[in-house]
């Protein structure tokens, strides 16, 4: 697809989201599993259902456009979940283990951020103002997941230290 207007671009960062949202929906349970904290285990956990609710709330905006939210595989967030993947499987296991996974999935919840922000601004720009209203609550999700995980991640250095 050419894009030669903001709604074409609007519609490519929606499916980019759509993309980088499904990988996460396949990323996060490995990522509960290979957790040992029970904090961490279960804000991937509810982080999961939520971003199951964003993968409906792309379809329904998709939907209000008459377009698909389906593209091409967003190649960043492939990339950002694989370097996670691979740094978890070297940690060893335990809190530094769950130091890695918080790292990677922080790297996540940033990537995100910008892309909602990004997509938020494009339709508000389009005058897009209930999009605009369900950009902003996945944008306010991912940033209180990212809040989460940092409270998580003090719990877990300081029983690293403590097992150290």
């Amino acid at each position: 697809m050419s894009v030669d207007s903001m709604e074409k671009l609007f519609v490519e960062e929606l499916r980019d989201l759509y993309s980088a949202e499904t990988q996460i929906t396949k990323a996060l349970p490995k990522m509960v599993k290979a957790a040992s904290s029970n904090e961490l285990r279960t804000a991937l956990d509810h982080h999961l259902r939520e971003t199951e609710e964003q993968v409906k709330r792309l379809e329904q905006i998709s939907e209000m456009i008459g377009e698909s939210p389906k593209g091409e595989t967003c190649e960043g967030m492939k990339g950002v979940l694989e370097e996670g993947e691979k740094n978890v499987h070297a940690a060893k296991e335990g809190p530094v283990r769950d130091e890695a996974i918080i790292s990677g999935c922080q790297r996540v919840e940033h990537y995100e951020m910008a892309a909602y922000g990004t997509a938020r601004t494009y339709a508000q720009n389009l005058g897009k103002q209930q999009m605009v209203q369900l950009l902003e609550r996945t944008l306010e999700e991912e940033k209180a997941a990212d809040k989460k995980l940092t409270e998580i991640s003090n719990t877990v250095h300081s029983q690293a230290r403590r097992a150290a």
